[in-house]
């Protein structure tokens, strides 16, 4: 008989892949104090732990509030080196074995920061986890979907001579309003790039049903990040399955969004057929890193360790990888025995 202390082992156990992880949102409040004291800002809490508590949020629009005024400590390449070393250092610490992690250079560059200091900082981060720790990280490039299209655009191209160090683009921030077809050139412009293509479809927001067909049908996304609100409309559930597009569901920050209303959904997913993934989305705001989230699942609705095994086969087979990593990383997978 498989106990609740063996899936947890093997939920520890087992390599991960993390897909869904906005390197932003992994800023905790320690290195919050400690980049704003090193770049002279004045922050208006006396420590970590009362901007946690003074910070609180209810839905996706408060919760951005914190999080774009938190990264306003965020300047030098240097930062954002420390920001991104500081999740791999965690990451691997959870046996996170690839990651492609999500950056917003235009919540930076609209602050005066230039795009180029983001992602050298980025970059090399990305470099010394490869040496130092045997993790592989990829970046995907996110539009920000409250600013105009021409800015995405301008961004899009700015991207264009680091192109090689960015393996795709995605879509986040408030969706009120702002429907994938806003982007629609941006992301056909993208793809002519290279550039894989994923999008944020958050949960229940305006909609929402609405923004999942254009990210499929408009868009021609490779990815969705959440997608949760499929399980509400079987027409698209069915499209999603037949057409193996991965969904990178964050069940911890579900929680935060629609409370226990969506517990369950990741196992519900996974039994209609989905290809969908475990990731940790913004820890640093969620209190929980990968596994956490592997184990919020399990709590939600218990798993057997084969289940656990294929939510972590699914992020493999869903990530940007060549083949033959992949196939490399899936074999690791297989060969984590139970116990």
């Amino acid at each position: 008989m498989t106990t609740d202390l063996d899936v947890a082992s093997f939920i520890a156990a087992v390599p991960k892949c993390e897909l869904h992880l906005h390197i932003e949102g992994t800023l905790e409040g320690e290195l919050v104090f400690e980049l704003a004291r090193r770049n002279g800002i004045d922050l208006p809490y006396a420590d970590a732990a009362e901007m946690k508590r003074e910070s609180p949020f209810h839905d996706l629009a408060s919760f951005l509030v914190g999080y774009y005024r938190n990264m306003q400590v965020l300047i030098t390449e240097q930062d954002f080196y420390d920001l991104a070393t500081a999740y791999f250092t965690r990451a691997t610490a959870q046996n996170v074995r690839y990651a492609e992690i999500f950056f917003d250079p235009q919540a930076h560059t609209s602050r005066g920061v230039e795009f180029g200091t983001v992602l050298r900082g980025l970059r090399r981060a990305v470099v010394d986890a490869r040496r130092t720790l045997d993790l592989r990280v990829s970046l995907i490039m996110c539009f920000l979907r409250d600013f105009s299209a021409e800015y995405a655009m301008a961004t899009l191209m700015e991207s264009l001579p680091y192109k090689d160090w960015i393996v795709g683009v995605g879509l986040d921030s408030d969706e009120r309003g702002n429907p994938p077809v806003k982007f629609e050139k941006v992301f056909a412009r993208a793809r002519v790039e290279g550039y894989l293509l994923t999008m944020h479809c958050d949960l229940d927001q305006p909609g929402t049903h609405d923004h999942i067909r254009q990210a499929l049908d408009v868009i021609g996304v490779d990815r969705i990040d959440h997608g949760v609100n499929v399980l509400e409309d079987p027409a698209l559930l069915a499209e999603v399955v037949e057409r193996e597009i991965g969904l990178t569901v964050c069940p911890i920050s579900n929680s935060f969004v629609r409370g226990s209303a969506w517990d369950g959904a990741t196992k519900r997913l996974l039994d209609a057929g989905v290809l969908v993934s475990v990731n940790s989305d913004d820890p640093a705001y969620f209190d929980g890193y990968v596994a956490d989230c592997f184990l919020r699942v399990h709590q939600e609705t218990p798993l057997s360790i084969a289940e656990v095994r294929t939510l972590a086969r699914n992020s493999f087979e869903m990530a940007w990888l060549p083949t033959t990593l992949q196939a490399r990383f899936l074999d690791e997978v297989d060969a984590v025995l139970p116990g």
